[in-house]
């Protein structure tokens, strides 16, 4: 009976009198169905042996557990040597005669777990070896993790694994009218529980997740990104008919522009622009009106100009003159523009004197195209132009020379405008340089000058005049007088002035090219300009409007954000300075709320940029600090960082791109050296590349002057992956510590912006540097750059290469190509290298053991210098081809060789026997 009195079937054994007892009992064949572990639920009831008199040694209170494997489902005799032990199963409760009859059940409940994973099903066993029990019942189960839906994936019903700790990893699929947005997985545990959802799907255009599933957007919704978790309302005017809209129709005379978001209002073309006013003087127009009375709803409102100039045609039928309208030349400036105006002022000149004009203006914006030909609404206005001075004259011949005249002659303006009156010559020596100039006038095109010195350069400008006025002169011509030349001797001496004009043009080209040297020296020798620490300034506005230009704000139209920077945003956008034209910049701002200290660190990087000009730099264009937000304006640099671009990349540049690269970086840590400045962050990340490849080193927040204390310190943090020991172990930053982060550098552009060292920990990449560990070189990396890399990485920071040097080495490998041919091949390893250790048999790693040079260990080797006598043919010339650039090392290499071998020699004369 149970206790609620109610017969139950049981099996029970109580054979505690009589000793050795072997009892079992069997489970039919139980189906696996595909459970890797089963659980085993026993309910039993047991006799306390201390209530059974007699039975002294004989009565047991515990049972066994087994099981056995196998894959037919009706096995007639099974050993019982065939069965797994699982478990010795004891009673938490026992009874005693009197709770018998009391009626009392204590009714033990076990579980316990068996792995079964190599046959189709198992048998169960129970075994008595002398106790008072009864088996109440026993359950046979496994545990699955039951099917679930999370991140709009289903993951179907799972069984668990074979191990009580293993996680099962289960790829879910994403419901109905959704995309991954990435990989949905989860793991079931051991337990029968989801655990580590990771990923997910995100419900396709016009969807929105409701109750784990994704429904279609209703009427007048609508959802363009799948990055949108639910749908949004249509926009103003505009409207969407049916259910899943991805997009929202604008109404009849609304339109969208390509570019404008589907969030967007539905917008009009703008209305005429209005008061279009003119004023003229002389050949000029300043043309002025409002901004139209509608804009449609848009704030990118744009105009351009039309010109036309009418022109009378003589009808000889009707003996009159027609009116003939004809476009403005090319030749008709317009400032600032002609086309995309925001501004609602332009000034037209180059207009021809007494002339009709009528300009029109038109107002676009974003929809003017979408909404046909009658979007685009203008006004217009006729204008005369005056009288007007000529335009400068364009050219001076000269059409005979002697001793003491010239012969000059020239043609009329390109704009006359109006009646030429008379010429004005002016002229003068060219070493007086306008000091005392003699003026002379002509009616004619031409003009004979006299009374000149012999062997004389003269400089002559020209200008007409009309009833208007005199023009502006043109620009200087130079012209020689000869030594004298007997008469009819007219062919030499237009030679002469032709082997004159020559020798002019010879002398300019080269002052060009002198000045081009200059500009380059400038950039390779900085002399004694030396960087100056805005940080000693009392007054850190003192140093930003010493090292910085100050730009109004009104120059610059921000456009997007890009990034977060340390202090704020970070936007491009567009800077238009007055004369200059309009270039694409970053803006970097400082965020409300800043203290005295953040305002002075942000300007510090533009105190520090301004100080800087040479082309691997990043360039700073002014600063914003007369307004706020207080802003740094730079060049843009369209590509962004060198790791971000180079993995985006990843395996499409030459090796040439890729030395091309470093070089660029390696010219910029030149020039900063030089100017005894350390950079102190030079990483990757820290590099922008432009639209042409070219690497600029830029984020100057770190950096510090070299001091000339050599035990200053730094306390700042560090970037561990990228300094070099001292500097961690010492704060001691220099231009050497500088070179061992280039060095870092250089490993992350062979590997395409790879971390350093990989998933390692701050503490084992230090203690990997101090046992001498340095990273190996990338997957077809030539030798030679991966020698030079470790040659940034030496531990004396003395024994370093300098940024001078690493140019050259660059240099000589560009113009070596055949020198990166050679890789290291498949010696690329996600671990750093081992140092290595010679084979005592092999003399050529011993010597370069003892001449400090073991590092060309593997580059001799694969270029087949396997003993001291092959190295005797080693040229300079083939240790450059080798990557051995370092010229104290290819001496070393030379003399150690020579030494080595005349000391053999000398030990095989001492040991030499006579015949």
């Amino acid at each position: 009976m149970d206790e609620k009195n109610i017969p139950i079937r049981t099996y029970q054994v109580c054979n505690v009198l009589e000793p050795s007892q072997n009892n079992w009992l069997r489970t039919d064949w139980i189906p696996r169905s595909g459970a890797q572990r089963v659980y085993v639920e026993v309910k039993f009831t047991l006799r306390d042996c201390n209530s059974l008199p007699g039975v002294t040694g004989t009565c047991k209170e515990t049972f066994n557990l087994y099981y056995h494997e196998s894959n037919e489902e009706r096995e007639s005799y099974i050993r019982e040597s065939s069965f797994i032990k699982v478990d010795t199963v004891a009673a938490d409760e026992s009874f005693t005669q009197v709770d018998v009859g009391d009626r009392i059940m204590k009714l033990n409940t076990e579980v316990r777990d068996v792995r079964v994973t190599t046959r189709k099903g198992f048998y169960l066993a129970f075994q008595d070896v002398g106790a008072c029990i009864a088996l109440v019942s026993v359950r046979v189960f496994y545990k699955t993790c039951p099917l679930t839906i999370r991140n709009l994936a289903t993951f179907p019903d799972t069984i668990t694994g074979a191990d009580t700790s293993s996680l099962v990893e289960i790829r879910g699929s994403c419901v109905n009218q959704s995309e991954e947005r990435e990989e949905p997985k989860m793991y079931c545990g051991a337990d029968g529980e989801w655990l580590v959802p990771i990923g997910g799907c995100l419900c396709n255009l016009g969807y929105q997740e409701k109750s784990g599933a994704c429904q279609a957007c209703p009427s007048g919704f609508y959802k363009a990104r799948s990055s949108e978790a639910a749908c949004s309302k249509c926009p103003p005017h505009s409207h969407s008919l049916r259910d899943g809209a991805t997009a929202c129709e604008c109404h009849s005379g609304f339109f969208r522009a390509d570019s404008d978001p589907p969030s967007m209002s539905c917008t009009q073309p703008p209305s005429a622009p209005q008061q279009l006013i003119s004023a003229v003087n002389e050949t000029s127009v300043v043309l002025e009106w409002a901004p139209p009375r509608r804009l449609g709803g848009r704030s990118d409102t744009t105009y351009s100009l039309e010109c036309s100039q009418t022109r009378g045609l003589w009808e000889l039928e009707s003996n009159s003159v027609s009116q003939l309208c004809l476009p403005c030349g090319a030749d008709v400036l317009f400032s600032p523009g002609q086309t995309g105006l925001k501004t609602t002022k332009v000034v037209v000149s180059e207009l021809r004197a007494h002339t009709h004009y009528t300009f029109t203006v038109h107002a676009r914006n974003g929809v003017s195209q979408a909404g046909g030909a009658g979007a685009s609404q203008s006004a217009a206005v006729t204008v005369t132009t005056n009288q007007a001075a000529p335009s400068p004259v364009s050219s001076i011949q000269v059409t005979d020379v002697t001793r003491h005249s010239l012969s000059l002659a020239w043609q009329q303006p390109d704009r006359p405008n109006g009646v030429i009156l008379e010429y004005e010559v002016k002229f003068y020596e060219k070493d007086q340089k306008e000091r005392a100039y003699r003026i002379m006038r002509t009616f004619s095109r031409g003009a004979d000058v006299a009374g000149l010195s012999p062997l004389t350069v003269y400089v002559f400008h020209v200008r007409a005049r009309t009833a208007a006025g005199y023009g502006d002169f043109s620009a200087p011509f130079e012209f020689a007088t000869n030594s004298g030349m007997a008469a009819g001797d007219h062919s030499r001496r237009r030679g002469a002035v032709r082997r004159s004009a020559v020798g002019n043009i010879v002398i300019l080209d080269f002052y060009s090219k002198t000045k081009q040297e200059s500009e380059e020296e400038k950039h390779l020798n900085p002399g004694v300009k030396i960087y100056v620490d805005p940080f000693t300034y009392e007054d850190p506005d003192q140093a930003i409007h010493e090292f910085a230009k100050e730009i109004d704000v009104s120059s610059i139209h921000i456009e997007r954000v890009i990034g977060m920077g340390e202090f704020g945003e970070v936007c491009s956008g567009r800077l238009r300075v007055q004369g200059k034209r309009e270039i694409y910049v970053a803006i970097k701002s400082l965020k409300a709320g800043y203290s005295d200290k953040q305002r002075r660190d942000f300007l510090s990087e533009a105190s520090i940029m301004g100080q800087f000009d040479h082309p691997n730099i990043i360039r700073l264009e002014g600063v914003v600090t007369r307004c706020k937000p207080l802003m740094i304006i730079t060049e843009y640099m369209e590509n962004g960082s060198l790791d971000a671009f180079l993995r985006k990349h990843d395996g499409q540049f030459t090796v040439i791109q890729l030395v091309g690269m470093l070089r660029g970086i390696a010219s910029g840590m030149k020039y900063l050296s030089d100017m005894s400045y350390v950079h102190r962050d030079l990483a990757a990340r820290n590099i922008l590349v432009n639209s042409n490849l070219v690497c600029k080193v830029s984020d100057f927040g770190l950096s510090r002057v070299l001091e000339d204390d050599p035990e200053a310190a730094y306390t700042t943090r560090i970037p561990i992956r990228w300094t070099a020991p001292e500097a961690i172990a010492y704060r001691k930053f220099t231009t050497a510590s500088d070179v061992w982060s280039y060095g870092i550098v250089m490993w992350e552009v062979v590997s395409y912006g790879e971390r350093p060292y990989w998933d390692m920990n701050n503490q084992d990449v230090i203690k990997a540097m101090e046992e001498g560990y340095r990273l190996p070189a990338p997957m077809d990396c030539p030798l030679v750059l991966h020698q030079l890399m470790l040659d940034c990485w030496e531990r004396e920071r003395a024994e370093r290469p300098t940024f001078s040097q690493i140019l050259n080495m660059l240099d000589k490998l560009i113009r070596n190509p055949g020198t990166l041919r050679r890789t290291g091949g498949d010696r690329y390893a996600r671990s750093v290298l081992v140092p290595q250790v010679c084979v005592p048999e092999w003399s050529v790693c011993l010597w370069l053991q003892s001449v400090g040079l073991e590092r060309y260990r593997d580059t001799l080797t694969a270029a087949g210098y396997t003993s001291l006598e092959s190295l005797l043919t080693l040229t300079h010339h083939e240790m450059d081809r080798l990557g051995i650039l370092t010229a104290s090392h290819q001496d070393i290499i030379t003399a150690s060789l020579q030494q080595e071998m005349l000391s053999q020699m000398q030990h095989m004369q001492h040991t030499m026997v006579p015949v």
